[in-house]
């Protein structure tokens, strides 16, 4: 088998289309709109693939085409397209490569290695960093823009980046810090969660110093998203930081709920223009706003500037929280009567 990233000149050629879905192919995706048979659909791209390759009727299910394509990097992408490559031998890694691809599409922790192995392919778990692979700079001496390069790179190295994890420390060791950072601020119980069962909705309270000495800033830090899912369980995430001397506030799905999953459930998309619209009447910050947000592929809402950074907001966690939770509660219920 044989990889080339997407582009038009193979649009028209039969291929295998891991984790990014294109036309004129055979899908092994969890993007929502694929086409990947039932008998081996799976929550990542990477176990879907896996499926595929443990699966008796393997020939069958791929037509034996030999053009494996994928239209973007990112952690899940490479190893979909790693394990296809390498066929059955990719089998016996299994519980890594899902584990890897698990902290790179949904900011879960499934395990210490899987998180630093996605952090060596795709960099860290925060949307708003755009450095690329850590992986790649390092193979090329430079920094890689271009996506097909960045796969030609790393491609021969993931089996020794998913088997001997540690020897990538320089790699790695950052941004897990920053994920180790925030992990610890919850053990402590300096930042917490309180879930509210009858909204499905889960209040997080962020400590300043899970951002560094300086506390939070918008222009740089993102939330910490894998500490975030390790520790919540609802449909509807409400994220709080001390700034300045009011707080910022996000609104997230559970960061899985992008993609079309098996095993963990699909989360309805809400619409948040009535509280959005209540939380801006009792706002008393006017140079900001509460707006819907789909910037991120599992962000909903956040109280923003025209630039849309996160703003200093003037209401307190309790008056959010009562405010989102009613409207939640509501939305529940109107679900549950249909």
């Amino acid at each position: 088998m044989r990889f080339e990233f997407y582009s038009e000149a193979i649009a028209n050629l039969p291929k295998l289309s891991v984790d990014g879905t294109v036309d004129n192919a055979i899908h092994f995706s969890h993007w929502n709109g694929n086409q990947t048979p039932e008998s081996v659909k799976a929550d990542t791209s990477t176990e879907t693939v896996l499926n595929v390759v443990a699966a008796p009727n393997r020939n069958e299910l791929t037509r034996s085409i030999d053009l494996v394509t994928n239209n973007h990097f990112d952690t899940d992408g490479v190893l979909s397209v790693w394990a296809m490559l390498t066929g059955e031998r990719a089998l016996d890694l299994s519980d890594r490569l899902i584990a890897a691809a698990e902290a790179g599409d949904f900011s879960e922790f499934s395990s210490i290695d899987g998180v630093r192995a996605s952090i060596v392919i795709q960099g860290s778990d925060s949307p708003i960093d755009k450095s690329g692979s850590p992986l790649a700079q390092q193979l090329a001496g430079k920094a890689i823009a271009d996506e097909a390069q960045a796969y030609l790179l790393v491609l021969p190295h993931i089996e020794h980046v998913i088997k001997h994890t540690g020897q990538y420390e320089p790699l790695w060791r950052d941004s897990w810090a920053r994920i180790e950072r925030a992990l610890d601020s919850f053990a402590k119980r300096a930042s917490n969660v309180e879930e509210i069962d009858d909204a499905k909705l889960s209040v997080v309270t962020l400590a300043p110093e899970i951002f560094g000495p300086s506390g939070f800033d918008p222009s740089r830090d993102a939330a910490p998203f894998t500490a975030v899912s390790h520790h919540t369980r609802g449909e509807l995430f409400l994220i709080a930081t001390p700034f300045k001397n009011g707080w910022a506030y996000r609104i997230d799905y559970p960061y899985y709920s992008w993609a079309e999953t098996v095993v963990r459930p699909k989360i309805a998309r809400r619409d948040l223009s009535q509280v959005l619209k209540q939380l801006n009447e009792l706002e008393q910050n006017s140079s900001a706003r509460w707006k819907v947000d789909s910037t991120e592929l599992a962000s909903a809402a956040k109280f923003s500037d025209e630039n849309g950074k996160l703003a200093a907001s003037m209401l307190q966690p309790e008056v959010v929280t009562n405010t989102v939770r009613a409207a939640a509660v509501e939305s529940n219920a109107a679900s549950s009567t249909r």
